[in-house]
This record gives C-alpha cells, sequence and structure tokens, in this order.
C-alpha cells in the first residue's frame, strides 16, 4: 500500500497521465501525425497546455510554449512524445522551441522512434541545460498507440469490436445482428468509431447488413470513419478493398482501425494476431440453438489451452444500460 497521503503534490506520472489524456483531444483529428499532449507546471501549478491540432500542426509544444510565453521560464515540460528534431516546411523543430522557452525540467512519456528524431529531440534539450528525462510510462504509450504501432509493426493499432449475447452469438442464423445490444452500448461504439481513421467489415456483414459505418452522433457525423471492406469482390464506391487481413499496412493515414466484423473478419485478424485491443458488447440475451444462433468467432488459430492464457490483460470494464462493456488489450 502506498505511504502517499491525497495531500502530497503530483508525482511526475501524474501529469504525465494528465497529459496523455489531454491528448485523446487530437485522436483522430493530427493523421498523419501522433496526438501528444503536453503540459507546462511550475510550482506544482498548471500555467498552460497543449495538444497537437487537427492536420498535425500545430505540435502540442508549439501550441503550449506560445499561449505560456515567458512564463515557460523554470517550469516543468510534460509532453507524452519527445519533441522533434527534424527541420519541416510546415514549422520548427519542437525541440529547438522548447530549447528558446528554457524551461528547467523536460519530462518526457516517450521516445520517439521515427529516426529523424529519436534521441535527438531529448539530447538537443540537454545541450541547452534543460534537466530531461524519459518516463517510458504506460499512460503516454497508450495514448500513442496508433503511432507506436503504426513505426514500430508498420500498420495500425487494431480494436475489435464484438456484440455477443450471454451465450456467445453475434447474430441469429440468417445473419440478423441488429439489435443485439442496447442503445447505450450503440452510442457507446459511435464514439469509438469517432476515435479511428478507418472501420473495416467483412464481405457477408456487408451483403447482409449494408451497414452504414458513421458516427451517428449529434455534432460528431463529419468524425466517420473512412470504410474499408474485407473482400476478394470489387470495391463498391466510397469503400477500400482489401484483400486479406495483413494489408492493413498498406492503408495510408490510418493509425487507428476499428473492426467491427463478422465472425470470419473477426477470426482472420485474431489468428494473424493483429488485434492489440478487444471491446466486447455483452447483451443479456441467450439466442441458443432454439435461435440457430452464430458464434462470435470461427477459427482463430490457437493451437491449445496453454497459448491461449496470458494473452489478454483486462483494460476496462463498465455499465452501458443492462449491457456490460469490457476492454481487453493484447499482452506482447
Amino acid at each position: 500500500m502506498s505511504s502517499r497521503s491525497s495531500f502530497d503534490p503530483p508525482s511526475d506520472q501524474d501529469w504525465m497521465a494528465a497529459a496523455a489524456r489531454l491528448a485523446a483531444r487530437a485522436r483522430p483529428l493530427s493523421s498523419p501525425n501522433p496526438g501528444v499532449g503536453a503540459l507546462l507546471v511550475k510550482d506544482n501549478r498548471l500555467i498552460a497546455r497543449g495538444w497537437t491540432q487537427p492536420g498535425g500542426r500545430p505540435h502540442a509544444e508549439a501550441g503550449l510554449l506560445d499561449s505560456a510565453g515567458k512564463g515557460a521560464a523554470g517550469a516543468t515540460l510534460y509532453v507524452t512524445l519527445e519533441p522533434c528534431a527534424h527541420e519541416s516546411q510546415r514549422g520548427p523543430a519542437c525541440s529547438d522551441l522548447v530549447a528558446k522557452a528554457r524551461p528547467s525540467r523536460a519530462v518526457i512519456g516517450q521516445l520517439d522512434p521515427d529516426p529523424r528524431t529519436s534521441g535527438a529531440g531529448i539530447a538537443r534539450l540537454k545541450r541547452a541545460g534543460i534537466d530531461s528525462a524519459v518516463l517510458e510510462d504506460a499512460a503516454s504509450a497508450a495514448s500513442l498507440a496508433g503511432y507506436l504501432t503504426r513505426q514500430k509493426l508498420g500498420r495500425p493499432h487494431v480494436t475489435l469490436k464484438l456484440a455477443v449475447s450471454l451465450d456467445g452469438c453475434i447474430a441469429l442464423s440468417d445473419g440478423t445482428s441488429q439489435w443485439i445490444t442496447g442503445e447505450h452500448a450503440r452510442a457507446h461504439v459511435h464514439a469509438h468509431r469517432a476515435r479511428h481513421e478507418a472501420i473495416l467489415v467483412g464481405g457477408s456483414t456487408w451483403r447482409s447488413d449494408r451497414p452504414r459505418l458513421d458516427v451517428r452522433i449529434p455534432g460528431l457525423e463529419e468524425r466517420s470513419p473512412r470504410r474499408i471492406l474485407l473482400s476478394r469482390g470489387v470495391a463498391p464506391e466510397g469503400v477500400t478493398v482489401i484483400n486479406r487481413p495483413d494489408q492493413i499496412g498498406a492503408l495510408e493515414g490510418v493509425q487507428y482501425l476499428y473492426v467491427e466484423g463478422g465472425a470470419q473478419t473477426a477470426a482472420s485478424f485474431l489468428a494473424e494476431d493483429l488485434v492489440d485491443e478487444l471491446h466486447l458488447y455483452r447483451a443479456p440475451i441467450i439466442i441458443g440453438d432454439g435461435l440457430h444462433g452464430i458464434g462470435a468467432l470461427g477459427l482463430t488459430g490457437e493451437a491449445g489451452l496453454a497459448s491461449a492464457h496470458k494473452r489478454w490483460t483486462l483494460a476496462e470494464r463498465r455499465q452501458l444500460g443492462s449491457d456490460e462493456f469490457t476492454a481487453y488489450q493484447r499482452t506482447r
């Protein structure tokens, strides 16, 4: 048990967690740049904040330093990703801006895997006399999941969403799946759609449901993701077709991909170990043999129980009306 009291000042990890939550405002509008959050703190008081703006500019640090002005001198900078060190026609390198602003400390969540910056940004800050450290903490890593996955694995961060009955069915035998879950769960799904650049379904789901795959939350309609179809057929108008799950790496400008099914599509992504986050919406209904339900997953490639264990970690659980939502992260 921690001995820290509620009156102790926030730690570096606390401030970084706050910066990571702020970074959520940038997702996914900052694409193709990562969504970064940044805070300036002086005497345990927040004096400025910033996050990557739509289209990727200004960067989080640039916006934050612009609002802080001379107040940045002597403060502590918390930023979820190493300040960039490469020149761009769209703006100066953030490491140069930070060095010029003269904060006393810089606490960085993650080193930038981009070879143009990796290590060079923090080195530039240290040469300017700024005490700099990298936390490599879970909060900043989670906030940058799409960017880090794209940089390290060459593909988007994939979230697989499944809406299931208590007995693990996603549809009736005729393919009917609207609606297994209730209104609150569906609104939650639309909120997650708005946080992804692209959304993918399989050919059978497309043919049986003709899903709109858009965002139907008032005020967020323009955040509807790009539509992707996993199929060997001809691409419908306004839809991008890929033939295999491993082709998601070729989807330009996509850091976050939302996969909505159906069963064979979900199984194929799991079999290829391409799922990074699993979202389960469980409705308090039983479909059972009497209605000839379709199971949530086909063959996933698991060789046995030993390989199935320790692959997923519970990340979140909440009640959405009568339905239960659970999120799991892939343990790698």
